[in-house]
């Protein structure tokens, strides 16, 4: 373990630090030992009996000379097929292999099982069909267990990927990443990608927070991770979609707007901070005071509630005249235009001017929301009526209004605090 001198300035260079001002150096344990760090790969199952026994011994092939000591984990959270069978079968053939029962579904109820219960050092995950390459594992893992990063994820956005997958989910998954890049200030580029790792000790604390069993956990976990200042590094991927996936793009979608409303109600209270460890070095300067967490005031809530309210309304009362004149997709378009105009002087009145950051990230939730409305718009099957598609746009519309919020709090507003 490294001293506090050799981790000091020259006096020559520097102007000679307070100790109290400097915090001791906390390095996960496998360091301090100078041990590898152990690695459990979990693969959360769900009636998957055809895929489970060829995921695990491509697995288990590839990892075989690993650097890295590991096991893997299967969960089956709720089969009702042969998956529990199998499993279990595995288990008993390999001792690197772990099985464990669920009666809960959900990718987000395996995950926070299996990780909490882990005794690894780093604990990860893929899906079961391996549409990830397996060689982006090491460069995964490695950004982990070398300190480099509290959490590592693949991505199939990022410069050097490559995927193959339908043009419904590329427009789908971009328009839902440029949703949290813009609206939440995310710097990961791709949330939902079935390839991630994480030091044990700093997820267990955020799992307390994240409230999502399903589709939507990894997003959650991702952006309470930044916003309690840890470090997610992306590793680019080559991806190939199952032809076999059984998962619902629009359904899976609004449940992830449902999701960030909550989450971004949650951060604009100011109950989404979490106590983790960090193994950053101590830094050789005074520790800054420590800032108060931004809490959106009760008239800020009143008033931009009420200006979402009016809003949702004249999204609805323009879109009926415009669906009289157009199809559903143009019409969608031309209230989302209307209401946008109208909205637009409020805000500007009420947040007095809005900063060259929120001119950027206006058009990019503008056109978020008039993707996920369409998308809902063309979920409604042509013989429920005008009143199913009304209530299906304006649904999606008022969950992107807290969304909208979020993005004007972190944009806007802040400045009023300082």
């Amino acid at each position: 373990m490294e001293t506090r001198a050799a981790l000091e300035p020259s006096p020559r260079l520097h102007a000679p630090v307070p100790r109290k001002a400097v915090r001791p150096v906390r390095r996960p344990a496998y360091q301090q030992a100078g041990r590898p760090a152990s690695v459990d790969i979990v693969i959360p199952v769900l009636n998957e009996e055809r895929a489970l026994p060829g995921c695990v011994r491509t697995l288990i092939n590839y990892l075989d000379g690993f650097p890295l000591p590991w096991r893997i984990t299967i969960v089956d959270n709720g089969s009702t097929d042969g998956t529990w069978r199998i499993a279990a079968a595995l288990a008993g053939e390999f001792a690197e292999v772990h099985a464990r029962r669920l009666e809960v579904r959900g990718r987000g109820a395996a995950l926070r099982a299996a990780w909490r219960s882990s005794p690894a050092d780093i604990v990860a995950y893929m899906d079961v069909d391996l549409s990830t390459d397996l060689d982006a594992l090491f460069p995964l893992l490695a950004a982990v267990a070398s300190g480099h990063s509290d959490i590592a994820i693949g991505t199939r956005l990022a410069h050097g990927a490559r995927t193959r997958r339908s043009l419904r989910r590329e427009i789908v998954s971009r328009g839902y990443n440029a949703l949290l890049r813009y609206g939440f200030g995310a710097r990961f580029s791709d949330a939902q990608c079935g390839f991630k790792a994480v030091r044990a000790d700093v997820v267990r604390p955020l799992l307390s927070r994240v409230k999502d069993d399903s589709w939507f956990f990894d997003t959650e976990l991702l952006l309470l991770a930044e916003h309690n200042g840890l470090r997610v590094h992306e590793v680019p991927v080559d991806w190939i979609e199952d032809a076999d996936s059984r998962v619902q793009v629009f359904r899976t979608a609004l449940d992830d707007l449902k999701g960030l409303a909550r989450l971004a109600w949650s951060m604009a209270r100011g109950r989404a901070d979490v106590e983790v460890r960090r193994p950053d070095p101590a830094p050789v300067h005074p520790s800054p005071a420590p800032v108060a967490p931004r809490v959106v005031t009760s008239a800020a809530i009143t008033s931009f509630a009420a200006i979402g309210t009016v809003s949702a309304v004249l999204y609805a009362l323009l879109y009926l005249p415009l669906r009289g004149l157009w199809p559903p997709v143009p019409a969608n378009l031309g209230a989302l235009v209307l209401t946008g105009l109208c909205t637009l002087a409020v805000n500007r009145r009420w947040t007095c001017g809005l900063r060259a950051a929120m001119r950027l990230r206006g058009p990019v939730l503008v056109a978020a929301t008039y993707v996920l409305t369409t998308l809902a718009l063309l979920s409604v099957p042509p013989w429920a009526g005008l009143a199913a598609e009304v209530s299906a746009i304006v649904t999606t519309y008022c969950l992107l209004t807290l969304l909208r919020f979020a993005a004007l709090d972190r944009c806007v507003l802040s400045r009023t605090r300082n």
